[in-house]
């Protein structure tokens, strides 16, 4: 085995935030990804690590999908949305959706 590692900019409860974030999911997490929905649903629920490459495939499709991941002095890692001028195409009308903006706002 002695495969596992750690992406040190994701854990579980920020995979889970950064879903949050996009109302994401499992499935739809997957379907970005291109990640198992088993291996997000055991990663999430603190079964098992990931590898460093299935990692970077989550974190991609969060960055994608408009999350930011950051680092809070102080604080420790964590996730937000980028600003609405920074989300484009399905993700920015999702947004908006959500907010109960319209693009004639």
């Amino acid at each position: 085995m002695g495969q596992e590692v750690l992406d040190a900019n994701l854990t579980p409860s920020l995979c889970r935030a950064a879903r949050g974030l996009l109302n994401w999911t499992q499935e739809q997490l997957a379907e970005r990804s291109e990640v198992s929905r088993s291996t997000i649903r055991d990663y999430e629920g603190c079964r098992h690590q990931l590898h460093r490459s299935t990692a970077t495939q989550i974190r991609r499709a969060f960055e994608e999908g408009g999350v930011v991941f950051t680092l809070v002095p102080g604080y420790g890692p964590g996730v937000c949305c980028k600003s609405d001028g920074d989300v484009t195409g399905d993700d920015a009308e999702e947004q908006m959706r959500a907010s109960g903006a319209s693009a004639d706002d």
